[in-house]
């Protein structure tokens, strides 16, 4: 079902983010909304004037069948988690504001994944943003943590902002820059 551009009646309250702010709302029951977009399976919602994005776990709010990710990697009790896997979860997060995901975008500087001996892993992610004063900077890094946290295994994350060195267009992927009229 194609929802774009419909006026949705929100059919229950939800949590959303205010972009560009970053501020945590509440979206009320029996508001009308539009989606702007839908990617990374969390939706960007226009609202009364502004864009507020919600989390893909609250679509039925926007009568949207949530996702659910049944991935499970066990072999014998021991969860292996490979790089590819976190990749993939991260390929999934978007800039509300920017149809394009954060990895294609160049904005994951280093991946580290740590694994002790009572199997339990971490990861560790240095991401930044397009932009340092970039209000959604820290509901991105969350989005991120979020997303690498539901592969079965992973036991924490931790996602730093970095600064340096400083992003620009060149560290985005040649389809990236395609699609955003950048080449």
């Amino acid at each position: 079902m194609d929802v774009n551009n419909q006026i949705i009646t929100v059919t229950r309250d939800c949590d959303g983010v205010l972009i560009p702010a970053g501020e945590k709302i509440t979206v009320y029951k029996g508001t009308h909304v539009r989606i702007t977009q839908a990617l990374g399976g969390d939706f960007t919602l226009f609202v009364n004037g502004n864009l507020i994005k919600i989390s893909g776990k609250d679509s039925d709010a926007i009568g949207i069948e949530p996702k659910i990710d049944e991935q499970t990697i066990e072999n014998d009790g021991f969860i292996e988690i490979n790089e590819d896997q976190i990749w993939e979860k991260l390929s999934n997060v978007y800039d509300p504001e920017i149809p394009v995901n954060i990895v294609d975008l160049g904005l994951i500087y280093d991946l580290f994944i740590e694994q002790f001996e009572n199997s339990a892993i971490n990861v560790h992610i240095k991401m930044t943003l397009t932009a340092p004063g970039c209000g959604m900077g820290p509901m991105i890094a969350d989005d991120a943590k979020n997303k690498v946290l539901s592969i079965p295994g992973i036991n924490d994350v931790n996602v730093e902002l970095v600064w340096e060195p400083q992003w620009n267009k060149d560290m985005m992927t040649e389809e990236a820059q395609l699609q955003l009229g950048m080449l």
